[in-house]
């Protein structure tokens, strides 16, 4: 039980150490190529490591081997750390949605958004003698 537990951290930790590498190399080499369908990608990329790691994380702070032997430095770290990575995200998250609100908007004030994807409110649309919006998924 014992070595393939430790079998199996070591291929973890191999392939994060490989996944880390590769990010790095990336980085250097996307610099250069940044045009809106790369940044979509490596973003969507990051994100879904970064679900992939989480989840490990969580599952792992549920094995009763870590529970059980895991010291309290550790999982004070595992804490703090988490933590300075959540508030990280809900500030992204709020810039973000901030920043694609204010341009929507200025789009929408010079007649700018697409037709074909833009959703009107259903009040505007009582406004516009009740035409027919489509949806995007």
């Amino acid at each position: 039980m014992e070595g393939s537990f430790v079998n199996n951290l070591d291929e973890w930790i191999k392939m994060q150490k490989n996944l880390l590498s590769t990010l790095r190399e990336l980085e250097k080499k996307s610099e250069s190529e940044e045009d809106r369908l790369n940044l979509i990608l490596e973003a969507r990329t990051a994100f879904q490591h970064m679900m992939r790691t989480l989840k490990a994380f969580d599952q792992w702070l549920q094995d009763p081997m870590v529970i059980r032997h895991m010291p309290k430095e550790m999982l004070e770290d595992v804490k703090r750390t988490s933590w300075q990575l959540l508030e990280q995200l809900v500030e992204l998250d709020i810039r973000h949605t901030s920043e694609f609100r204010d341009v929507i908007l200025k789009l929408g004030k010079e007649g700018k958004l697409d037709p074909l994807i833009w959703v009107r409110p259903p009040q505007e649309e009582q406004q516009q003698g009740g035409r027919r919006s489509f949806t995007t998924m």
